[in-house]
C-alpha cells in the first residue's frame, strides 16, 4: 500500500486529460464486434481497460497495442463472440463485467465471470430477470456473491424490460448484443431514467460503428437485428470525469488549463462545467484549451442523478465553498467500488469539513480551509483524487494511505499532479 504525504500547494499550468474512460470501453467493445480491422487511437491505458480489452480477447477479438506513427490505442480484429477462453475476470470494472453479460450470451458456450473488490457485491438483478425468463443460465456464487458468475446463452430476440433506475450499464449491455440477434428486438425502460448521458455516448459509439438503433426519448428502443459492426479509425476525446478534478483544483487555488477536451462532447460529467460556473467558477474554452481560474466559491444544489463520477470531487468543492450546498440523488454513490458518500463525509470531516450524510445525498456548510492530518483512500480511485485535490486547501500536509488506487483509472495522475506543482513524497510502511 502507497502513503503519500501531499504539502498544501496549490496547483497551475496545463496538462492533457486523459481519454474519456467510458467511450474507451465502449469503442473497444465496438470494435471487437466489427469484422475487420479497427483502430481505437488515443486511449489512457488503465486497470479497467486493460480489463475490457482482456475479456474482448477471450471472447474472441485480436487487441494488440499500436505501435506506429506513435499513436496510443489499440490495433482491433474483431468477430462474432466467442469462446477463445471461458473465465472472463474484470477486476473492478462494473463496465466491463455488465457490457460483457450479454455479449457472452451470444454463442450459447458457457462462460465464467470473476472480479474483485466490491465488484462481486454489485447489483446484476436486471440480467438475472432476464436470463431467467429465457430459460438460460445465470448461475451466481451465492446468494449475496456474483462471482464466480457462470452464463451461458444463447439469447434470443424479442421484447426487453428493465427499470430507469438502475444502472445505464445494463440498458447499454443490452445495446451492444441485441443488433447481432439473428431477430429484431424492442427494449422498453419503464419508470424514470436516470444516466440517459451514458445511454447517449452508447448509441453515439454504436452509430459510429455503423449500428442503427430507433428510440423514442431514450425510454424505447427498437433494435433491427442480424446486423453487422463496421470497422473504423478514431481517436477517443478527453474525460470530463478526470477532468473535473483539475477543474475544481483550478477553482480552488491557481488557474489550470486542460488539453483534449471537446465541447460538444455528450459526456454526461461535462456537467462539471456549469455546476461550478453554478458555483461562481470561471470555466471556460479558450481556444483548445479549458480553463478554470481561481474565484471564491459559493454553495448550491447539486443533482448527482446524471453525473455520479464528479460527486466526490464536488464534495470537496462543495466543503471548501461559502454557504450551503445540498447534494441530491445520489443514492447509487454507494454502490460503486466503496460507499462513496460515507467515504467522502468520512475522511473530509476527519479535515475539519461540515459534512452530514444523508440517505440519498450530503448536506454541506463550507468551511474556509481544512487541517491537514491523515485520511484514507477506501481502495477507490476518485475518492484518493478528490483528497489530493482537498490537500490544496490544508493548512498542514495531508497523509494519503492508499494512494495506489489512482491506477484503476488514471495511472498518470500523480505525474500530472507534480507537472501541475504538486509537491509530495512516500512514506514508509
Amino acid at each position: 500500500m502507497t502513503t503519500l504525504r501531499i504539502e498544501p500547494l496549490s496547483l497551475t499550468g496545463t496538462i492533457r486529460v486523459p481519454s474519456s474512460k467510458s467511450l474507451g470501453h465502449r469503442d473497444l467493445i465496438c470494435a471487437a464486434l466489427a469484422w475487420g480491422t479497427s483502430q481505437v487511437e488515443q486511449v489512457s491505458v488503465s486497470r479497467d481497460i486493460l480489463a475490457t480489452c482482456e475479456c474482448l480477447r477471450r471472447l474472441g477479438a485480436l487487441i494488440s497495442p499500436l505501435e506506429e506513427g506513435g499513436q496510443t490505442g489499440f490495433k482491433v480484429e474483431g468477430c462474432r463472440p466467442h469462446q477463445v477462453g471461458s473465465l472472463l475476470d474484470c477486476g473492478e470494472s462494473g463496465s466491463t463485467l455488465r457490457f460483457l453479460i450479454p455479449l457472452a450470451a451470444l454463442s450459447g458456450e458457457r462462460f465464467t465471470f470473476t472480479g474483485s473488490g466490491k465488484l462481486g457485491s454489485r447489483p446484476l438483478d436486471p440480467y438475472e430477470a432476464i436470463f431467467a425468463e429465457q430459460g438460460l443460465t445465470f448461475e451466481k456464487g451465492g446468494p449475496e456473491e456474483n462471482f464466480p458468475l457462470v452464463v451461458q446463452g444463447p439469447l434470443q430476440p424479442g421484447h426487453f424490460t428493465l427499470p430507469g433506475d438502475v444502472s445505464s450499464q445494463f440498458i447499454s449491455g443490452l445495446l451492444f448484443a441485441l443488433p447481432l440477434l439473428p431477430g429484431d428486438s424492442t427494449l422498453e425502460i419503464t419508470g424514470k431514467l436516470e444516466s440517459r448521458s451514458y445511454i447517449a455516448l452508447t448509441l453515439s459509439s454504436l452509430q459510429k460503428y455503423g449500428i442503427t438503433i430507433e428510440h423514442k426519448d431514450f425510454l424505447t428502443y427498437r433494435i433491427p437485428g442480424n446486423q453487422q459492426y463496421q470497422p473504423r479509425t478514431g481517436a477517443v476525446e478527453g474525460d470530463y470525469s478526470q477532468a473535473a478534478f483539475w477543474l475544481t483544483a483550478g477553482m480552488l487555488g491557481r488557474s489550470i488549463g486542460l488539453l483534449g477536451m471537446d465541447p460538444e462532447s455528450l459526456q454526461g460529467d461535462k456537467a462539471i462545467i456549469p455546476i461550478l460556473q453554478r458555483m461562481g467558477g470561471q470555466v471556460v474554452f479558450e481556444g483548445g484549451t479549458l480553463i478554470s481560474r481561481p474565484v471564491t466559491s459559493l454553495g448550491t444544489t447539486i443533482d448527482a442523478a446524471d453525473c455520479p463520477d464528479i460527486i466526490p470531487v464536488l464534495t470537496v468543492a462543495a466543503a471548501l465553498s461559502q454557504g450551503h450546498t445540498e447534494i441530491i440523488h445520489a443514492e447509487r454513490l454507494r454502490l460503486k467500488e466503496c460507499d462513496r458518500l460515507k467515504a467522502m463525509t468520512t475522511e473530509l470531516n476527519k479535515l475539519g469539513a461540515r459534512i452530514t450524510e444523508k440517505p440519498d445525498g450530503l448536506s454541506i456548510e463550507g468551511v474556509e480551509e481544512l487541517n491537514g492530518g491523515i485520511v484514507d483512500c477506501w481502495n477507490d480511485h476518485r475518492i484518493a483524487m478528490s483528497l489530493a485535490v482537498a490537500s490544496i486547501q490544508c493548512r498542514e500536509p495531508l497523509t494519503l494511505v492508499g494512494a495506489e488506487c489512482v491506477s484503476k483509472s488514471y495511472p498518470e495522475f500523480w505525474q500530472d499532479f507534480k507537472t501541475l506543482g504538486g509537491q509530495y513524497e512516500q512514506c514508509n510502511g
